[in-house]
This record gives structure tokens, C-alpha cells and sequence, in this order.
């Protein structure tokens, strides 16, 4: 019984320990705490653990699984509702100058790097040197851009 029971805490933590880091939603975080509560139960009771014992550890592993569980899925869920700040899709919405603009496509200054861009929408007026543009798309490494108003250089 002890060794069924130290195998099944070993696995549940490993189990809880994964769901924190791969981000199931509670598929292997909640069978993980059903382990180290199954694990505890039968670890206790073989090294001869009265009941009031065994109770006392499956609550507590129980309580302190679950918490460890939902403080992962709290911290994932949010972390998925979050805006994109890194990468090529991160540049939507910034702010650029062009450099360069020969119609239909030119070059724009944004976040400090040059890029290759394009008028968002063909019927739009070209561009100029020195105009102030906003991504609203980025398809490969062309920026689709078009001309910031006013309000939008307030900011």
C-alpha cells in the first residue's frame, strides 16, 4: 500500500507540476490532484495512519492541489486574453513615418526599424516623406499602412 501510494503522490505532482506549464485547462491538473489525494490516503493509512490523519492529508494536499491548479488557470487564461507585444503582429496600431514612398509601396519608419509597406486599401492618396502613418496589418514582412489623422498624433 505505502508504495502505491508514494507512486501515486510522485505522478500527481509531476501531473500538477505539467499543468502549470503546458496550460491544459484543468485536464491534467485536476486528475493530478485526485492522485496526490488518492496517494496521500493510501501512503498514510499504510505506514499505519489513523483515519483522523488520513483525513487531515487528503484535505490538505487536496486544498493546496486545487489552489496551485486554479492559480495556473486564473494566470493562463489571462495570459491568453492579453495583447500581442513581441513579433510582426505586435506592430499592429503603432505609429510610423514614411521615409520613402514611391506608389503603390515605400518604406516607413516604425518602433525604430525600417519596413517595407503598402497603402492598406489601393483608392487611397499616395503617400509622402515625412507623413505619419498607422499599421493596420502586417502580411509577411510588408506593413499594410494608411495615413494617421490628427487625433491620432495627439497621443
Amino acid at each position: 500500500m505505502t508504495a502505491v501510494g508514494l507512486a501515486l503522490l510522485v505522478i500527481g505532482g509531476v501531473i500538477v507540476v505539467l499543468e502549470a506549464h503546458v496550460q491544459t485547462l484543468g485536464f491534467l491538473g485536476v486528475p493530478g490532484v485526485a492522485a496526490l489525494t488518492a496517494g496521500a490516503v493510501l501512503a498514510v493509512t499504510g505506514l499505519g495512519g489513523g483515519i483522523a490523519l488520513v483525513i487531515i492529508c487528503a484535505v490538505a494536499l487536496a486544498v493546496v492541489g486545487l489552489a496551485v491548479v486554479g492559480l495556473s488557470l486564473t494566470k493562463g487564461v489571462a495570459v491568453r486574453r492579453s495583447r500581442i507585444q513581441t513579433g510582426s503582429e505586435g506592430i499592429i496600431g503603432h505609429l510610423g513615418e514614411v521615409r520613402r514612398w514611391t506608389d503603390p509601396s515605400g518604406t516607413v519608419l516604425v518602433d525604430g526599424a525600417l519596413w517595407r509597406a503598402r497603402l492598406s486599401l489601393p483608392d487611397e492618396e499616395p503617400l509622402h516623406e515625412g507623413d505619419h502613418v498607422v499599421v493596420e496589418r502586417v502580411n509577411g514582412l510588408t506593413l499594410c499602412v494608411r495615413k494617421a489623422e490628427s487625433w491620432e498624433l495627439v497621443a
